[in-house]
């Protein structure tokens, strides 16, 4: 182990996880009961079906490389951290703008003017669970004899568009960018992490000259059930190995909250309830009868004949309501309100949670962590949050512009977003090109797509960051 930092050899960092959290989501959102109206589906098929209520989306002068660009330089200026502290810079993204170029490349342009360029870190690519990869990599890289002290920066960024049609109310945008390194507000809970890969064309993009994916929507909801049930219960036993003093196994009272990947909030309603599925699963016959009364029908179902079981999907989310209300609700608030941000997705629901909750509800609290990306690519593992609460306070501190920056954004009528999804779908990879998106309905501080010249390469620019008041 390194002994930069202070840190002693054959020691590991203590603490290691989240020390910085920034989340940035686009400046206009079309309304999801509106959007059904324009459809000319039945009333609630978005809002409740789904449980979306308005979703944000880009113009053509924001790409990835914008989103990005904005969250990273937010995070630093909002927390002052200096560009020679970061030593691992790593961006995980499913929005591909180029087969070589990759979007950390970018944002290199953020610290070559200090002469900072030793940082490692490239792109990860895997649909919405590229980001969980870059953030499992950075937390590696802090716990290797690699780490020399500094920070990792990590951002998940994302912009979720499809076609016109029943899966478009299902898209978004947004960028998350997260300091990482020792002595974390947010530790990750060591030895934790359980995964599940496997090979599956649930979600896919095969047509590299367009935005939109191939959905298998079915087959898509099966895999992340799965994928949930198979991450839980290695967790349990990953749990049970390390803590061989803890008699009880894990069940969903294990943790505090729980947070899930949010293709649409009406889904995690349900992984919540899978959850709960499980622990009824794995319980012995004196558990069930203690624990999960009313529910004796259901003891010789098998989980992968349940997926699609609107019997058994009814009567766990009828058992575990409260449980949804008291551990995950409030963690999708953004999801709602801003839609699916792909690789961001699981961690605004994270920004939810902390924004959603007092300090002193949060604290030395347990945190469960649900990421899927299709493919399929999944994990889970845990957080616990810091038991001190000053430091939990000023972490908090600084994610107070979100909700007030929710309430700045512009509502576009459907008719609008429309128009301007078809540029966005017209011009995906023109060249040359110049947007003709507005720069007024930005954010202060957003960086934006200023042209795109015949070789294909892009320049930005920012628009002012407003100054702070004296």
């Amino acid at each position: 182990m390194s002994t930069a930092a202070g840190c002693e050899p054959d020691r590991w960092p203590e603490s290691v996880g989240i020390v910085g959290l920034e989340i940035v989501f686009p400046s206009q959102f079309v309304d999801q009961t509106e959007l059904e109206a324009f459809d000319g589906v039945s009333a609630g098929k978005y809002t409740i079906g789904l449980g979306q209520q308005r979703m944000g989306f880009c113009s053509d002068r924001e790409d990835i490389n914008s989103l990005c660009l904005t969250a990273v330089r937010n995070l630093l200026d909002r927390h002052g951290t200096k560009l020679a502290q970061i030593g691992r810079l790593e961006v995980g993204t499913e929005t591909i703008v180029d087969k070589s170029k990759s979007v950390k490349s970018v944002l290199m342009q953020l610290f070559e003017p200090e002469g900072v360029t030793d940082l490692e870190g490239i792109d990860t690519t895997n649909a919405c669970y590229g980001g969980t990869a870059a953030l499992l990599n950075a937390i590696n890289w802090v716990e290797s004899s690699s780490w020399d002290g500094r920070l990792a920066l990590v951002v998940c960024g994302d912009i979720a568009v499809y076609a016109q049609g029943s899966a478009r109310p299902t898209g978004g945008a947004g960028a998350v960018a997260m300091l990482v390194g020792p002595n974390a507000p947010l530790r990750f809970e060591r030895g934790l992490r359980a995964t599940y890969m496997k090979h599956a064309y649930d979600f896919y993009k095969p047509d590299l000259s367009s935005e939109y994916p191939v959905v298998d929507g079915k087959l898509s909801i099966q895999c992340y059930l799965s994928a949930l049930d198979a991450c839980y219960q290695l967790y349990r036993k990953k749990f049970a190995e390390r803590h061989p003093d803890i008699v009880t196994p894990v069940t969903l009272d294990t943790f505090d909250a729980m947070i899930f990947h949010s293709p649409y909030c009406k889904l995690v309603q349900k992984s919540l309830a899978r959850i709960g599925l499980n622990d009824f699963m794995l319980a012995s016959a004196d558990q069930r009868a203690k624990l999960f009364q009313g529910l004796e029908q259901f003891e010789k179902v098998r989980l992968e004949d349940t997926y699609f079981d609107r019997d058994v999907e009814k009567a766990f989310m009828a058992r575990y309501a409260a449980s949804f209300e008291a551990k995950t609700k409030r963690s999708l608030h953004l999801a709602s309100q801003v839609g699916n941000m792909y690789t961001p997705s699981v961690y605004s629901c994270l920004v939810s949670l902390l924004i959603g909750s007092d300090v002193d509800e949060l604290l030395g609290k347990r945190v469960g962590v649900f990421s899927y990306g299709s493919g399929l690519a999944s994990s889970m593992y845990s957080i616990a949050i810091t038991t001190d609460r000053e430091r939990l306070a000023e972490f908090k501190r600084h994610l107070n512009y979100v909700q007030p920056l929710l309430d700045r954004r512009s509502k576009v009528d459907p008719a609008e977003f429309t128009k301007l999804m078809e540029v966005r779908e017209k011009n995906n990879h023109a060249a040359p090109y110049e947007p003709s998106g507005s720069v007024d309905v930005l954010f202060p501080g957003t960086y934006y797509l200023q042209a795109v010249d015949s070789m294909h390469r892009r320049t930005y620019e920012r628009v002012p960051p407003e100054q702070p008041s004296s």
